[in-house]
């Protein structure tokens, strides 16, 4: 069913625009506002798949009702009812963001026409907007324990916006799933997201690999090269364990999140960069603050939303869904049909000490896929255990 909103002052013409509306299909519901005002204050209550407007109305003009109507509701395609001395309106309410425009009186293929290509467009724009929200199965977070469900709201209060995000929590626990979900979800999917594990990186290189570097700077830099941040233009630039980070390091990351500049090592030149800055730690980083190692005002600067993620432990719940989960994997993967595991396997799974949290349990997952038979009973992981 598709709802469509005519707002006109003119009773008359609102009649016969219902009329022939209604009559094309019997999937459009059609509903009247009588000027601009009653019309935003309908737009704001419900949810409209198409809106035709009058230009020359009292209280609010159709200009001002387009403006309002697409702050409001973006994705609602507007279509313009002109008169003739409104022609070059009009026309300008193209500019401004209307779909189309028809003139009094209205031509009857002409209205039926621009309707369905009005609403053929919000369907493709619902749509687009979809599958943008569909994360890559490879960084599906699997889990239904309030916990990972709280992780998930917030995700997706947060990912449309350019807010920095702290994702917290022991190893192998899935922090970099968080941080592929705020990037696939955000208006920054289209660029790339760029990870730097700042701990497998020597002290000495990873200002260099930040920021780049020019030719000559350090020993070994044969020729100019751009840096991470560079790389993450538009995009997102994921910065893991970031509480191994080197304190002059931190400067310069605290200078571009505040300037949304950076520096190659060895130039004076400043490069603008648009960078949405994820960054992920297991350390405690007020701690690390507390001991010096950290720069509190970087960690204020990082941590305008923070997400903790649990260990394994604390979300036993989702063990069977996580197995079932990596069985599918490692099946598709393997070119090998799935194996499944008993009530008694999972209850076992489930009351496991999980050390190494979800990276742990996808290896034993695949060990007792691997060696167990067609269904993997509590006796091969008991075996496992005993190892």
């Amino acid at each position: 069913m598709s709802k469509i909103l005519i707002i006109e002052d003119e009773s008359a013409i609102r009649r016969v625009l219902k009329k022939i509306i209604s009559e094309e299909s019997d999937s459009y519901q059609v509903e009247e506002a009588e000027d601009g005002l009653a019309g935003i204050e309908a737009i704001k209550n419900n949810d409209y798949d198409l809106v035709l407007c009058d230009i020359k109305m009292p209280k609010m003009d159709g200009v001002e009702v387009l403006e309002k109507a697409r702050k409001l509701k973006p994705e609602i395609p507007i279509v313009m009812i002109s008169g003739h001395g409104d022609l070059d309106t009009a026309v300008n309410t193209m500019r401004l963001g209307a779909f189309d425009y028809i003139s009094k009186p209205p031509d009857l293929n002409r209205l039926l026409n621009t309707v369905r290509n009005a609403l053929d467009r919000k369907e493709l724009v619902v749509e687009n907007k979809r599958l943008k929200k569909k994360v890559s199965k490879n960084y599906e977070m699997i889990g239904e324990s309030d916990a990972i469900t709280h992780i998930k709201d917030i995700i997706e209060k947060v990912a449309a916006t350019d807010a920095r995000v702290l994702i917290t929590g022991p190893n192998g626990t899935g922090k970099e799933l968080v941080a592929h979900w705020l990037h696939e979800k955000s208006e920054r999917a289209k660029a790339p997201m760029i990870e730097v594990n700042c701990a497998a990186i020597p002290a000495e290189l990873i200002e260099s690999e930040l920021f780049g570097h020019v030719k000559g700077s350090f020993t070994g830099a044969n020729k100019d090269r751009a840096g991470k941040f560079e790389a993450a233009n538009a995009g997102t630039i994921f910065l893991d364990e970031i509480g191994d980070m080197s304190l002059s390091a931190q400067a310069k990351v605290l200078r571009a999140l505040q300037e949304n500049k950076i520096q190659r090592v060895g130039s004076d030149k400043d490069i603008k960069v648009n960078v949405r800055v994820v960054a992920a730690t297991n350390k405690d980083l007020k701690k690390e603050i507390a001991e010096g190692r950290f720069r509190e005002d970087l960690y204020h600067r990082l941590a305008v939303i923070l997400i903790k993620v649990p260990a394994l432990n604390d979300r036993r719940d989702d063990i069977p869904l996580l197995v079932d989960f990596f069985a599918n994997k490692i099946a598709q993967e393997q070119g090998t049909p799935k194996k499944g595991f008993s009530d008694k396997a999972i209850k076992l799974l489930q009351e496991y000490d999980w050390t190494g949290n979800i990276r742990e349990l996808r290896n034993v997952v695949e060990r007792l896929i691997i060696l167990g038979e067609k269904t993997v009973s509590d006796n091969d992981v008991k075996m496992f255990a005993s190892k």
